[in-house]
């Protein structure tokens, strides 16, 4: 695949990542003043869906425009429209120019002969080296605890291990196995033993994990967009609330207990922060946002005892999904450059051409635009 074809791949996949994360804000503020709002299991569902749709967006439109439709609408030729139409206030000379940042973007970083596109490359390259680099320190490190553990007990598909360095209980999977971590002093406790399980296997029943490893996949493509750690956190946030609202919704579930489990765990994590040393990906009982602030531990208590939604509304949450994945695509679509000189390109550039000689044949003060009126003969 041509380099510039990546090149503006990446670019669509940002532009969609800030488009995504705003129209999300909103989205949940929409959600927040309606009884969907206290739903966190299908939101934390519409979420995941929406990572996987953006990661994905670049391909399936490359795919649209190669196999369905050639040439779809899009900004550019949208904004050209409205030019000619005189609803632009801007000479055509500097519309062409605006129009066309992108493809002087892309064009220097692929030829890499402008200073600028160097500089960009070479920070990219090093801030990508670094969040690869410690992604794969991570991973090592999971390796190492997962091996350091010894086997306590198989519930189907799911290894119960425990281990004695880490402080708090998470969850993580590899091709063909999956892991609960748990730590040694939590199996003098069965009360919390049993919560604390209970709530890992629900993050494999949501898929969390599996999320988890996208989003980790992403981060050093993506770790310059402050949407992506926007996205992130919205992620990880909504997946503590759909596990815990999913453990509530059982019956003879004894909320007192839960609430004082992740207490304990808070408290025990922040005792020794070197059991938050990287691993990754995983996801964990608690994470270290909640000892280092009680307003995220406090909002996840409140979200616990708060009064529980009644009924699915599948067709509520239907709309929504839908709607929300017609404006990413619909977005995605409008982002495609414009295959072709359309008649409104020529006749874009045929008023620069027409500015150029008015430019350079009369003095600059009696130049007009040939927008508005053509060449000016000078007074005599």
């Amino acid at each position: 695949m041509p380099t510039d074809v990546l090149l503006n791949a990446y670019i669509d996949l940002n532009i969609l990542l800030l488009a995504g994360a705003a129209l999300w804000i909103g989205a949940r503020r929409l959600l927040g003043r309606s009884k969907l709002g206290r739903a966190y299991q299908p939101q934390l569902r519409l979420l995941n869906g929406m990572t996987v749709l953006l990661a994905a967006s670049p391909v399936l439109i490359h795919a649209f425009t190669h196999f369905v439709i050639p040439h779809p609408p899009n900004f550019s030729d949208m904004l050209v429209s409205q030019y000619l139409q005189g609803h632009v206030n801007m000479s055509a000379g500097e519309f062409e120019a605006l129009l066309g940042l992108r493809e002087d973007a892309v064009r220097g970083l692929t030829t890499l002969q402008p200073l600028w596109a160097q500089t960009f490359a070479a920070a990219f390259a090093t801030g990508g080296a670094v969040c690869l680099a410690h992604v794969a320190v991570s991973v090592f490190r999971l390796r190492q605890n997962l091996a350091s553990a010894f086997l306590w007990k198989r519930i189907g598909s799911v290894q119960l291990m425990v281990s004695d360095t880490v402080r708090v209980a998470y969850s993580t999977r590899g091709l063909s196995h999956r892991y609960v971590v748990l730590p040694a002093a939590l199996l003098n406790d069965p009360r919390d033993l049993r919560l604390t399980i209970a709530h890992e296997l629900q993050h494999f029943r949501q898929r969390d994990i599996e999320c988890e490893f996208l989003l980790e996949m992403l981060r050093p493509l993506l770790f310059w967009n402050p949407a992506f750690y926007l996205w992130r956190r919205e992620v990880r946030l909504l997946r503590e609330f759909a596990c815990d609202q999913a453990l509530m919704a059982r019956p003879d579930f004894d909320v007192r207990a839960y609430c004082e489990c992740l207490i304990r765990a808070c408290a025990h994590a922040a005792r020794s922060p070197a059991m938050f040393t990287r691993r990754s990906p995983a996801v964990a009982l608690v994470d270290r946002r909640e000892t280092r602030r009680g307003a995220s531990l406090q909002r996840r208590i409140l979200a616990v005892t708060a009064a529980q939604p009644q009924g699915p509304n599948s067709l509520g949450w239907g709309v929504v999904s839908l709607a929300m994945a017609g404006v990413v695509l619909a977005t995605a679509m409008l982002l495609q450059r414009p295959s072709d000189w359309s008649h409104d390109r020529i006749m874009l550039s045929t008023i620069v051409n027409l500015e150029r000689m008015a430019s350079r044949n009369t003095a600059p003060e009696l130049a007009i635009s040939a927008v508005n009126g053509g060449f000016a003969v000078p007074s005599q």
